[in-house]
């Protein structure tokens, strides 16, 4: 297994720009060569080491890694990190020479843990621990690259942004390029927030699983971020913002009236429909104080509030009627 390792860290350390990681079954590595005419994409371990099958793929920055070998390198990288880790909290000196190589083998094999288990929080946390005895920049920037990394494939990643913000903040102090900084980390929010695209992107799943409450309150935080960002357009004098927000809004009315027809009774898309129909009261109405200003008011947007109730409770009881199967 230490082989496995050796070799994965070998391709990890041979291209520092990877980008993007991912997980393929076995069977696709022939279609990948195929694909690859130059028939250097795959790289096998008697490129890294002697000896060995190819359980990896890479090109263009992009790592595939085989669902084969994930369990046996994982269970190698863990062995190998926490052996490491203790030894190097047990030093004193962490100035020795013996402290340096312990902290390159744990930052190794906590990269390897992280990118196939993003919430590792040890790994994470040794990180923290080996980069605050350290000054370099380039220590740092090389975090940052880590975690985009992760967060390429798992953009929810708690654990991975909490580090960010860390790495950020110990560069603020030492750095005087915090705003470049500030900038490119505003492109990578931007880049992974895309609210609208992640609205569609996952409408798919929620279809086939409506039962899956954290689905749609997942929905629910990004609906909420649309119209956060549509006040903010307000402030700044944008009016188109707003009537695409009502768009937004429409359209997930009717396709979650859409499922309820379908299937009765379940209970995530009566919760979602609440939220939905309380907040379209509140912002699109003319009955109620919205957060829109009074030029707004007066637009084609605003729908009186009796006839919207009017429409639900004939939903309601359309759905109360049906037969128990």
């Amino acid at each position: 297994m230490s082989e496995l390792l050796n070799q994965f860290e070998y391709i990890l350390d041979s291209d520092p720009l990877i980008n993007e990681v991912g997980f393929i079954h076995p069977s696709k590595f022939a279609t990948l060569e195929k694909d690859s005419e130059s028939g250097s994409s795959r790289l096998k371990a008697s490129d890294a080491l002697d000896g060995g099958d190819g359980s990896f793929w890479i090109r263009d920055h992009k790592l595939g890694i085989s669902s084969e070998v994930v369990l046996r390198l994982y269970k190698a990288a863990r062995e190998q990190f926490m052996n490491a880790i203790a030894e190097y909290k047990k030093l004193g000196d962490l100035s020795l020479p013996s402290a340096e190589a312990l902290g390159i083998v744990v930052m190794k094999c906590s990269k390897t843990l992280l990118l196939l288990n993003y919430d590792f929080g040890t790994a994470w946390n040794s990180r923290k621990l080996i980069l605050s005895n350290k000054t370099q920049a380039s220590m740092f920037t090389y975090e940052l690259r880590l975690s985009a990394l992760v967060l390429s494939y798992s953009t929810k990643s708690e654990q991975a942004w909490s580090h960010r913000r860390w790495v950020i903040k110990n560069m603020a102090r030492n750095l005087t390029t915090l705003q470049e900084i500030l900038r490119e980390e505003s492109d990578l929010v931007e880049k992974i927030a895309e609210v609208i695209h992640e609205l569609k992107q996952s409408k798919t799943w929620a279809r086939l699983h409506v039962a899956d409450h954290s689905c749609f309150h997942y929905r629910m935080r990004l609906i909420i971020r649309i119209l956060e960002d549509c006040c903010r357009k307000q402030e700044e004098g944008s009016c188109d913002s707003c009537v695409e927000v009502y768009l937004i809004w429409q359209e997930e009315l009717d396709w979650n009236e859409e499922l309820i027809k379908r299937y009765l009774g379940r209970e995530a898309l009566w919760l979602y429909r609440r939220f939905l129909s309380l907040s379209w009261i509140r912002h699109f109405t003319s009955d109620v104080n919205d957060v829109f200003s009074p030029q707004k008011s007066q637009s084609s947007i605003q729908v009186n509030v009796n006839a919207f109730l009017d429409k639900e409770l004939l939903l309601v009881n359309s759905c109360s009627e049906g037969s128990d199967d």
